[in-house]
C-alpha cells in the first residue's frame, strides 16, 4: 500500500477567509457566529448563523465560469485557490499531470429555488439562465472545479450529510493507497444562505440563544440548546508520499487511518456504537492504540443527543487514555457538508503550531461529557497524531487519523 500525505490546505470560513486568519481565531477562541435578519423575515425560529462573506470573483474567473458557480462553489474556489498555492500547484501543472477531485456537498438549495421562482414568474424555462443547471446539481462543486483547474483524474461528489467532507479524504486516501491516483483535490463546501437551512430550522435543531450569538454554540455544555448552522469551504490536497517528495512539496501530515460505519437505526438520531466503531476502525487501519492519539477534534455540534452519544463513544474508546478533546464548532458553528474537511484543516493548523484550540462556551459539562478530558482553554501541546470525527444524518460516520512526519 502506498502512503498518503497532505501537501496543501485552504480554508474559507466564518472564523477567517484564509489560513492565517483561521489559525489566529482558533488560538484565540474567536467565534464567527452572528445574526442573519433575512432568516427572521423568512420565518425562522432562529436567525443565528456563521457569518461568511461572499467572495468577489471578478478578475479571478471569467463571466462564464462565474455564471456556473453557486454560492458554495464560490467558497470552494477560494479555498482551492489557497490550497493549490500552498501546495505549489497551478493549472499549468494539471495540464501536464493527471489529478483527481473528490468534494463533499449535499445541497445547492439557493440555485434550485431561484430557478423555480424564475419559471413561476416568467412561465418560460429558457429564462432560467444558462448556468442554472450547473449551479443546481449536487455535483456542482466537482464539475465546476474540475473544468476550472483542468483536472483529468477521478471526479465525483461525496454526498454523505455532515460527514461528506471527511469521507472525501478517506476515499481519496484509498484511491492513492491503491496506486490509482498520485494526487487528489479533496474538500467540502456548504452554502450559508437563508434558503439552505429552513428545513433544519423547522426541526427545531437550532439554538435560539439570540441574546448572545457568540455564546450560542456550546458543544458538550449542559445548557446547550441546539446547533448553529454555518458554512464555507475547505480544500485539502492529498498526494502519494513518494510523488510529493520527488516534487519537493512540503508535507503537513500523513493520513494513516480512515474508519467508517453506518448506524443503520434512526434517520436523525446518532449512535454511540456506530461512532465508536468508526473510531476503532480508524485506529486499526493506522495500527495504533488509543493511547497513541494526542488530540481528538470532536464532531460535537452542540445538540443534546449528538454530543451525548459522541461523548459515550469517545469514553468507550479513549476513556482509559483521557485523550484531550475539543470541538471547534463552539467557534464555527456546524459547517455541515464542509465540516469533515474544515476540521481536518483546523487540526492540521493546530498540529503545525503545537496547540489545542479551546472548546469555547463550556461552562458545565453534562454528566456524560464530564468523563472526557475536554480542553476548555487554548493549550500548548506538541501534537503528533490526531483524530477527527464526523457524523451525519442517516447514521453515516467517518473518523480520520493524521500523523505528523
Amino acid at each position: 500500500m502506498k502512503r498518503v500525505v497532505i501537501t496543501g490546505i485552504g480554508i474559507y470560513s466564518c472564523i477567517g477567509t484564509n489560513m492565517d486568519e483561521v489559525r489566529d481565531s482558533l488560538h484565540k477562541g474567536k467565534s464567527g457566529i452572528g445574526i442573519d435578519p433575512k432568516r427572521t423575515e423568512y420565518g425562522y425560529r432562529s436567525p443565528l448563523t456563521g457569518i461568511v462573506p461572499l467572495p468577489d470573483l471578478k478578475g479571478k474567473l471569467s463571466r462564464r465560469q462565474r455564471v456556473c458557480l453557486p454560492e458554495e462553489g464560490e467558497y470552494a474556489f477560494m479555498a482551492t485557490e489557497e490550497a493549490l498555492k500552498d501546495a505549489g500547484l497551478g493549472v499549468d501543472y494539471f495540464e501536464k499531470n493527471e489529478a483527481g477531485i473528490l468534494y463533499g456537498n449535499d445541497s445547492s438549495s439557493k440555485a434550485v429555488i431561484e430557478s423555480h421562482e424564475a419559471c413561476l414568474e416568467k412561465k418560460d424555462t429558457t429564462l432560467m439562465g444558462s448556468g442554472a443547471i450547473f449551479q443546481s446539481m449536487n455535483s456542482t462543486v466537482t464539475m465546476n472545479l474540475s473544468t476550472i483547474y483542468k483536472l483529468r483524474g477521478i471526479n465525483f461528489t461525496i454526498s454523505a450529510a455532515c460527514a461528506s467532507g471527511s469521507h472525501t479524504l478517506g476515499l481519496g486516501a484509498l484511491f492513492i493507497r491503491l496506486g490509482l491516483q498520485d494526487m487528489i483535490v479533496c474538500g467540502g463546501a456548504q452554502e450559508t444562505n437563508y434558503l439552505s437551512m429552513a428545513s433544519f430550522d423547522g426541526l427545531s435543531a437550532f439554538s435560539t440563544r439570540v441574546d448572545n450569538p457568540q455564546k450560542a454554540s456550546r458543544p458538550f455544555d449542559k445548557n446547550r440548546d441546539g446547533l448553529v448552522p454555518s458554512g464555507g469551504a475547505a480544500t485539502v490536497i492529498l498526494e502519494e508520499y513518494e510523488h510529493a517528495v520527488k516534487r519537493g512539496a512540503k508535507i503537513y501530515a500523513e493520513i494513516v487511518g480512515y474508519g467508517f460505519s453506518s448506524n443503520g437505526v434512526h434517520i436523525s438520531q446518532p449512535s454511540n456504537e456506530g461512532s465508536a466503531l468508526a473510531m476503532t476502525r480508524a485506529l486499526q487501519d493506522a495500527r495504533l492504540k488509543p493511547s497513541d492519539i494526542d488530540y481528538i477534534n470532536a464532531h460535537a455540534t452542540s445538540t443534546v443527543l449528538g454530543d451525548t452519544y459522541e461523548a459515550m463513544a469517545i469514553d468507550e474508546v479513549f476513556g482509559a487514555s483521557k485523550t484531550p478533546v475539543s470541538s471547534t464548532k463552539g467557534m464555527t458553528g456546524h459547517e455541515c457538508w464542509m465540516a469533515g474537511a474544515s476540521e481536518v484543516v483546523y487540526t492540521l493548523l493546530m498540529m503545525k503550531d503545537s496547540f489545542m484550540a479551546p472548546n469555547i462556551n463550556l461552562e458545565e459539562p453534562d454528566d456524560i461529557s464530564k468523563k472526557l478530558n475536554i480542553i476548555a482553554k487554548t493549550t500548548d501541546k506538541n501534537l503528533d497524531i490526531c483524530l477527527s470525527n464526523s457524523f451525519g444524518f442517516g447514521g453515516t460516520n467517518s473518523a480520520l487519523i493524521l500523523k505528523k512526519l
